[in-house]
């Protein structure tokens, strides 16, 4: 079996704003049926970028991270779903909670923490990893494996 070709896209954002920012021009490439996952230690700027994603999708709801509800939903353009797993332990709660389901195929599913998913992630994704927290810069990682999703680099750069 042939190893998916890794596409990348390297950026620095200054500020949380700066990130929110780069999260609205992702949403821009957003289509019914994606899957992005950001990565990232603890006051890296995930829920800055979430937030950016879901106005960017014109979200005009407070978007917070979904720490202890594990998920939430937006109407936007595209039906966005912000799901937590900062609380699980791994894949096996998140698939057996019922936190992934047939509703998020209209919509945009937007993961913090998805590394708890493990190998349970689909090859049809963007990786979104965060490298930085406090007030430094932010470097962040753009990564896919699926063709489909070269798109979101795209709208990044």
């Amino acid at each position: 079996m042939a190893t998916p070709v890794l596409s990348e896209l390297v950026t620095v954002t200054d500020d949380a704003a700066a990130t929110r920012a780069l999260g609205g021009r992702l949403a821009i490439a957003a289509r019914p049926g994606d899957l992005v996952c950001l990565i990232g230690d603890l006051g890296a700027g995930k829920t800055q970028l979430a937030k950016g994603f879901a106005a960017g999708l014109g979200v005009t709801d407070v978007v917070a991270s979904p720490t202890f509800v594990l998920m939430a939903e937006y109407e936007g353009r595209l039906p966005l779903f912000h799901l937590d797993l900062y609380r699980l332990a791994d894949a096996e709660d998140a698939l057996a909670g019922g936190l992934l389901d047939d509703r998020q195929a209209g919509g945009v599913v937007l993961v913090e923490w998805a590394e708890r998913l493990g190998s349970s992630l689909p090859v049809a994704r963007l990786d979104v990893r965060i490298h930085g927290t406090g007030e430094e810069s932010r470097r962040i990682s753009l990564r896919t494996a699926d063709p489909g999703y070269q798109r979101f680099l795209e709208a990044a750069g």
